[in-house]
């Protein structure tokens, strides 16, 4: 599978395959953290079920204002909406998998996952307080790496995204400061540094500034072999972001106590546990204008939910819990 199929601005227009009948076009746009899972969703499902999807990355505001004006099927977003909005804008959100965000970075000198950071350093080197990469907090939490004298330059995402809300959800979690100052949400007033849009572009304006710091999915990081610091996690260790870090951050989500979903998995406890995950959410209308599209974008998403474990695991993903995917297709409402 090529990677401008999964990754950057997707647009996924299937073709309806032979011996398919009933076949539908679903169209969704949001987030960038998401893109991967449903244009490889959107694949086997137009195989399997003939359902076809066009996915737009836009990111995780325009998926929700996208929803609320009815101008997509579906919307998709990293930032849970709340009951109010939900409720007064006539939306139904559910999750559709987990998935890590993780820190890139390029020092000089510094081979790819060397760098070990925490949250208030990575919070330093965005509010300023941090300007060069031999800052003696950095030289504490590596000690026998040799750092260079390098301006940091940040980048962070200059569209309304799900993936910056967690990211800056996590900073007001692990340091006071950064949330009296900064708090957290899908765009912030931030303390300089170079705005890019999606994951692609904060990747490139990485790449491109030596000295550079970004955050993107891991997904997205991994197939492009971007160079991923590590974390300390809640317990003290520092951990690389992989698939097994994610599955233990994970398995500490509490739904049973997630208001319309919206879970926290920020900083979990637990050995091994990456500190920035998160769930991506789907957004639908509970009063479809068409309930011909309704049907389909319920049967795309009842596919996958019941067969899009293995797509999911191939893209570094964390599958939902079986139990939250039945109560996520017992709730879709009644049209």
């Amino acid at each position: 599978m090529q990677l401008s199929r999964i990754f950057g601005a997707l647009s996924l227009s299937l073709a309806l395959s032979c011996g398919v009948s009933h076949a539908a076009t679903i169209t969704g746009a949001g987030s960038s953290f998401a893109a991967p899972i449903y244009g490889a969703w959107g694949e086997t499902a137009q195989k399997a079920i003939g359902t076809s999807v066009n996915y737009q990355s836009v990111g995780s505001g325009a998926g929700q204002n996208q929803a609320i004006a009815r101008t997509v099927d579906f919307g998709a977003s990293d930032k849970p909406m709340d009951a109010a909005k939900l409720d007064s804008n006539k939306l139904y959100q559910f999750p559709t998998a987990m998935g890590g965000i993780v820190v890139i970075v390029n020092v000089p000198g510094i081979a790819p996952g060397a760098l070990k950071l925490d949250g208030p350093a990575i919070a330093g080197l965005y509010d300023g307080t941090i300007s060069t990469w031999n800052d003696p907090r950095i030289a504490a939490l590596n000690p026998g790496l040799k750092l260079p004298d390098t301006d940091v330059a940040p980048i962070h995402r200059a569209d309304a995204s799900g993936t910056s809300f967690v990211f800056t959800s996590y900073l007001a979690k692990v340091s006071g400061a950064w949330k009296q100052k900064f708090g957290a949400g899908t765009s912030i007033a931030w303390a300089g540094g170079a705005g890019a849009r999606g994951n692609d572009g904060v990747a490139a304006g990485v790449k491109e500034s030596e000295g550079g710091i970004g955050y993107v999915e891991y997904a997205y990081a991994s197939r492009n072999h971007l160079n991923m610091a590590q974390l300390r996690d809640h317990d003290g260790a520092f951990i690389k972001p992989d698939s097994a870090a994610f599955a233990a951050a994970a398995a500490h989500a509490d739904w049973a106590h997630a208001d319309r979903y919206a879970v926290d998995l920020l900083d979990t406890a637990g050995a091994n546990a990456w500190p920035i995950m998160s769930a991506t959410f789907v957004l639908v209308p509970t009063d479809p204008k068409d309930a011909a599209q309704g049907k389909a974008v319920k049967d795309f998403f009842s596919y996958a939910l019941k067969n899009g474990n293995p797509d999911a695991v191939k893209l570094d993903y964390v599958p939902l819990p079986q139990s939250v995917k039945n109560a996520v297709l017992q709730g879709w409402p009644k049209n």
